[in-house]
């Protein structure tokens, strides 16, 4: 297995790589779907999960493509990610994620830092 930081910078390109895909087919799906948002829950979920495969494929054995935090630390409790080596791949991964996102916006013309103007919720089956 490469060393720590060859196995940071692939969590951090990993990340971003992935959250630009997913952020990136989300705004492209919700462009395209005109309004419907079952189709464009659809058009978001294809293309993540392609990347994703494809991401652990390439990344898994160079630094176990985590790309999560959660995943990280999970791995931490377990025993099986040392701590020291679990929270340099959380800030890869938080770093990461925020540099797919900003390209994202970016590929989109979209602003670098955007506030929600919707709110969540989640509704649990009655």
């Amino acid at each position: 297995m490469p060393a720590l930081p060859q196995r940071a910078f692939c969590e951090w390109l990993g990340t971003a790589f992935l959250l630009a895909a997913v952020v990136g087919s989300g705004i492209m799906a919700q462009k395209l779907a005109g309004g419907n948002d079952a189709l464009a829950l659809l058009c978001n979920t294809v293309p993540t999960g392609a990347i994703l495969a494809v991401l652990i494929l390439v990344f898994g054995p160079l630094s176990g493509a985590h790309f999560n935090p959660a995943v990280s630390l999970a791995f931490a409790l377990r025993g099986e990610l040392a701590w020291s080596m679990a929270v340099v791949y959380i800030v890869a991964q938080v770093l990461g994620g925020l540099v797919g996102v900003w390209a994202a916006h970016l590929m989109f013309e979209l602003p670098i830092w955007q506030s929600a103007d919707r709110l969540r919720l989640c509704r649990a089956a009655a």
